[in-house]
């Protein structure tokens, strides 16, 4: 089962039973996601990226998440559920998600898709049922390198104020570093909010802006481009714990805005 959304050109199709993911977004008929059931562009939550031997610490208390990309607990929970609609118009919809074993805390997840002419806004909020607990949220994109439009492969442009050094363990280790050349699977510092430009020549630019102040940049496969704006970096739950509190829920946007080019 899938929601369909529209506004004048624009076309995007959330897949709610496989983990409320963008499977499709097409503008003028031309599809800007990988395609696949692994793929599109899923919700990260409730932790982005790799959690050490998926493990992290709670207090006094050390919570073992399964180990699905050894040796690490990747990309949370939310990717792999069916979520519940909770509304939707010819451009809006919302979705819930409830956060079970094997995660420690009870507490549910909303997310909103908006989607104007120009633009998609994703929202997505986090709040406990009970006790405060660590949490990160984001989103996983991934954008095709080639459209198949003949203008070339996209070229990325983002000024990041730094660069996560990364171990050998894929995880950063807390030293911050200037930005080195791609390819990339790292993350980055933007202080003053996420701002990223993907531009297919010819054809369109695609924007990627949030408040969030951290995005992670894959595109070491040939197939796609991921630009990941999260809530904060990768084993975040151990090195910069956000708390869930029954009066602070965590909230999280991105808004992707395009431009055609042709």
């Amino acid at each position: 089962m899938s929601t369909q959304l529209s506004a004048g050109g624009a076309e995007v199709t959330v897949d709610q039973e496989n983990g409320c993911r963008i499977s499709s977004l097409r503008i003028d008929g031309t599809e800007l996601l990988r395609q696949g059931p692994r793929y599109g562009s899923f919700p990260m939550v409730p932790w982005c990226g790799r959690t050490e031997n998926g493990r992290f610490r709670d207090g006094g208390t050390v919570h073992q998440m399964p180990v699905n990309h050894p040796p690490h607990a990747l990309h949370g929970f939310g990717r792999d559920a069916a979520w519940r609609p909770a509304g939707a118009t010819a451009t809006e919809a919302a979705f819930t998600y409830d956060l079970a074993e094997p995660w420690p805390y009870p507490g549910r997840v909303t997310q909103v898709f908006a989607l104007a002419e120009d633009a998609l806004t994703l929202t997505m909020g986090v709040e406990t049922y009970g006790d405060s607990f660590p949490a990160q949220a984001g989103w996983h994109p991934w954008f095709r390198r080639d459209l198949g439009t003949g203008g070339g492969p996209a070229e990325l442009s983002f000024e990041p104020a730094w660069q996560e050094e990364r171990g050998a363990d894929h995880l950063p280790t807390g030293h911050r570093i200037d930005p080195k050349p791609g390819p990339w699977d790292d993350c980055f510092g933007m202080p003053h909010g996420v701002d990223v430009t993907l531009a297919w020549p010819g054809a369109l630019e695609l924007r990627l802006t949030s408040r969030a102040e951290w995005v992670v940049v894959y595109d070491e496969e040939s197939e796609a481009v991921c630009v990941e704006p999260q809530s904060g970096p990768p084993n975040g739950l151990n090195t910069l714990p956000r708390l869930v509190t029954p009066v602070d829920p965590l909230e999280v946007s991105t808004t992707w805005t395009w431009r055609r080019l042709a």
